[in-house]
């Protein structure tokens, strides 16, 4: 699934409700943390492209189909049509912006970017596991250990998210 994005700031918003529509059928619940984060990480990329490219850029969206997601990978991508590569800033405690590649890096699974034509392309992907049967266990020692692993935030996702408040991406 495909969105194309014109370089305005408005667009983001249209970004997320698109986004967020997407994730009816395939799975994942729109309440779920995973959904939460995959919205969170749709505004931060698309407000890269648009902000720092001021060109049309495409949103694409690849997540489990059929229902049944219980493990599987939602992919995120924004290709836009600059050649300057993604730098991660260190923002100081009173700036107003420059975090956004830490968010991604702090609450994705795994991100990057890569070249492409005279553009580039920057990739996050979500990992949404299986949790453990009822009963808590499943005689596979490291798959539950995966499954509790992946179901819980880490410390650093905890700390990514602390004093963010998502009713400013609901509104908009």
């Amino acid at each position: 699934m495909q969105l194309e994005i014109r370089p305005d700031p408005a667009e983001v918003g249209r970004a997320r409700r698109w986004a967020r529509s997407r994730l009816a059928g395939s799975g994942i619940g729109v309440d779920e943390p995973l959904a939460e984060t995959l919205i969170l990480l749709v505004s931060e990329l698309v407000t890269n492209a648009v902000v720092h490219t001021g060109r049309p850029a495409v949103l694409r969206l690849s997540l489990p189909g059929g229902g049944t997601a219980e493990a599987a990978t939602v992919r995120l991508e924004v290709a836009d049509a600059s050649d300057r590569a993604p730098v991660p800033r260190c923002a100081g405690d009173d700036a107003t912006g420059g975090r956004g590649l830490a968010l991604v890096d702090g609450l994705a699974d795994r991100w990057g970017w890569s070249a492409e034509g005279r553009g580039k392309r920057i990739w996050c992907e979500l990992d949404r596991c299986a949790q453990p049967a009822e009963g808590g266990d499943s005689g596979d020692a490291a798959a539950d250990r995966t499954s509790a692993t992946c179901a819980e935030p880490t410390a650093y996702q905890e700390a990514a998210y602390e004093g963010f408040a998502y009713g400013a991406y609901e509104a908009v």
